[in-house]
């Protein structure tokens, strides 16, 4: 590869690329790579393409039937690879688009020239009835900053409608498509420049392609060569788009530089996990002086061995030697158990805790006006979520959100059972896991260096206030030092609620949000929110989430909710559902999801009595290692995954909880979602009901 050209490649031929006939993948690759080490080599015979409205446009010939289409700009050597096509359809592809530098932002722009030409011809008469343009308060160099090409700025004059908007957005910048739809939500335009820390003080040189191409905007659409083995590497296999190519807000929060923690919040589907991964990949490449590695944390141990084969497909060895993945539970396990603790961690609640709590309670006295359910949710949200280990401290502790208020003596009648119930768990060797986080944090409190150089934490919205304070006890104060992903409209273990800065986690200045959904479908995000309407949802630090700002690039069909008269009904309704998404596409992932294990299971038993192979998701288990197309899994286990389509079975009322766990199973569709309900003797009307049909 020579040292003064650069070569760039979009990421439509990497996706064209998959989609070619394999004998045509493998000339093209060749091409590529030859042209790779000289693009000014005398062999490569570069066509000028009549008609094209841009004159850097050139044509490659592939093989006798395709044609590759190069930009080579005007100065600097730079060559940018566009589109590869059957010959007639790459011409005609090129002759309709421009290739340029905005003026403003100073990103790479690809424009179609004719679909700008179509829309003014469309819009150039409208009707008294249309109301006015959507931008008309902005000047050109603001919808500019924002992303939009100089040349697209015509068209984005015509939009009346956000759905105007989105009929445009394949041809948008993904960063314009967002400002325009943020704008249009009610946002200042100065607070979206702001939150992407957007420069458009500085200078552009709008023939400076080489320059252009390395900004962050740029390179949400354009790859730049960065080795000789680089293009193969890509080219050669399926590539998951994330791995190379981010929305440029999420390029900035993986790389800035930060003086303390971070909070990224993001609805289901917006990239808050690839964006985690890319900030340790982007720490560890810089930790070449420190013996301390980085912890990546999530909450289950699912979701951290996915994120480690993530990991694996963005990061060199060197770099992954630097990081450690675990969820928290296991890392405390791990913790205590060096240190010979005394007490098992009792991670199942059910199983170790819960006899042991219900004897406690034959104790209880109904004469305190308060309900069973009321006085774990106080030990749990109270005592064990504020570390409390007194009576005294009980007394003083703050109670925010427990919608009764206690009297002191009440308090003193509620701690005999609390303190009772330790001494019992005690006494058979156990601990709550958030006391035993708690005994975790007073042993790194004695030791003389921080455990950790830096912590990424995935999910952060299970995470309790004691789990908390541990990851700020495993990492020191300082620049870089933790990044908390999360969103609270997916928290399912209602009593996980925190405030980071309560925790000692300072994260003014530091908060930002993502709000372009890359997963969902527009019409399943839609339907899913709804099942969030009444339920108020927090920031992680103790304020409010809003989710009006979010948005899908995707449409597709909308979701159904089906009402079954029988477990039987339901099951064929299901196969059928699956059966219809296979027949489309044999490569099709189809996640099917209930509440509880029992409900799995005889989903599951069903299903492969009908003559499909399923595979279950259990604890520990790597999804991407299960030879199968169908995934049975509870809603819990769900987290953090996707397929290409998902069916939802619930056999009772949607409670908020319930409807909590649907949302997150829902927003794990990539293109379909059914949600399938046993009816019930009190059925209660649907929480959403545009499309609900019978199966019987």
């Amino acid at each position: 590869m020579i040292e003064d050209v650069k070569i760039i490649v979009s990421n439509e031929v990497i996706k064209r690329m998959t989609a070619l006939p394999a004998a045509v993948q493998t000339k093209a690759l060749e091409f590529m790579l030859k042209f790779q080490t000289d693009p000014r080599s005398p062999g490569i015979n570069y066509e000028t393409i009549q008609g094209a409205k841009d004159k850097h446009f050139r044509s490659v010939r592939v093989d006798q039937n395709y044609r590759g289409i190069i930009f080579r700009a005007p100065r600097d050597n730079v060559f940018i690879w566009l589109h590869i096509d059957q010959h007639d359809d790459a011409y005609a592809w090129a002759t309709r688009r421009t290739m340029s530098v905005n003026p403003v932002n100073g990103a790479l722009t690809l424009t179609n020239v004719s679909f700008v030409e179509n829309t003014l011809q469309r819009t150039a008469a409208p009707r008294a009835s249309e109301p006015e343009p959507c931008y008309r308060a902005y000047s050109d160099r603001d919808l500019m900053a924002l992303g939009v090409p100089e040349a697209m700025l015509p068209a984005v004059r015509t939009i009346r409608s956000e759905g105007d908007l989105d009929a445009m957005q394949g041809e948008l910048p993904v960063e314009a498509y967002e400002g325009l739809f943020l704008l249009l939500a009610g946002d200042a335009l100065s607070g979206i420049l702001a939150s992407r820390e957007t420069r458009v003080d500085r200078p552009i040189d709008t023939e400076d392609f080489a320059t252009a191409a390395e900004r962050d905007e740029s390179r949400s659409r354009f790859y730049v060569v960065e080795g000789e083995n680089d293009l193969q590497e890509i080219l050669s296999a399926p590539l998951e788009q994330w791995r190379v190519f981010l929305h440029p807000t999420q390029r900035r929060l993986a790389t800035r530089s930060l003086n303390g923690p971070s909070r990224i919040l993001g609805g289901a589907g917006t990239g808050k996990t690839v964006l985690a991964m890319h900030r340790a990949k982007h720490l560890a490449s810089g930790m070449v002086q420190t013996e301390r590695k980085l912890l990546f944390t999530t909450f289950t141990t699912n979701l951290a061995l996915d994120i480690e084969d993530g990991l694996r497909s963005i990061c060199t060895p060197e770099q992954l030697k630097r990081i450690e993945v675990i969820n928290l539970d296991a890392l405390v396990f791990r913790l205590l158990k060096a240190q010979r603790y005394e007490h098992e961690i009792a991670f199942d609640y059910e199983a170790k805790c819960a006899p042991i709590w219900d004897a406690v309670m034959v104790d209880f006295d109904s004469a305190l006006g308060v309900s069973r359910e009321f006085v774990r949710d106080e030990f749990e949200q109270v005592v064990l979520a504020q570390g409390l280990e007194t009576r005294d401290a009980y007394r003083e502790a703050p109670r925010r959100g427990r919608g009764v208020i206690l009297s002191r003596k009440k308090r003193d009648a509620l701690w005999e059972l609390f303190e009772t119930y330790r001494l019992q768990l005690s006494a058979k060797g156990l601990k709550e896991p958030d006391d035993a986080y708690r005994d975790a944090c007073a042993i790194l409190a004695k030791e003389s260096a921080p455990r950790y150089a830096h912590a990424v934490v995935d999910e952060t919205q299970d995470f309790g206030p004691q789990a908390l304070r541990l990851i700020r006890a495993l990492v020191a104060p300082g620049p870089n030092d933790l990044m908390f992903v999360g969103d609270g409209h997916q928290r399912i273990y209602a009593k996980n609620k925190a405030s980071m800065s309560r925790c000692g986690i300072d994260i003014r200045g530091r908060a930002r949000k993502l709000y372009l959904n890359y997963r969902t479908t527009e019409e399943i995000r839609r339907e899913a929110v709804s099942l969030l309407e009444d339920i108020e949802i927090d920031d992680l630090d103790g304020g409010s989430d809003e989710i009006a700002r979010y948005k899908s690039l995707m449409h597709g069909p909308a979701p159904e909710r089906i009402q079954g008269a029988s477990m039987e009904a339901i099951r064929d309704g299901i196969r059928a559902f699956i059966e219809d998404c296979l027949h489309e596409n044999a490569d099709n992932r189809i996640g099917i999801m209930a509440p509880t294990i029992k409900l799995r299971d005889q989903l599951a038993k069903q299903i492969r009595e009908s003559g499909l192979k399923v595979a279950t998701v259990n604890h520990r288990e790597r999804l991407s290692r299960k030879d199968a197309r169908i995934f049975a899994m509870t809603l819990h286990r769900a987290k953090g995954l996707e397929f290409d389509a998902v069916a939802i079975l619930v056999n009772r009322e949607l409670d908020e909880n319930l409807r909590k766990l649907v949302y997150v199973g829902m927003t794990r569709a990539k293109r379909m979602a059914r949600l399938y309900t046993a009816l019930m003797s009190n059925d209660s009307a649907p929480l959403y009901a545009r499309k609900t049909h019978r199966c019987d």
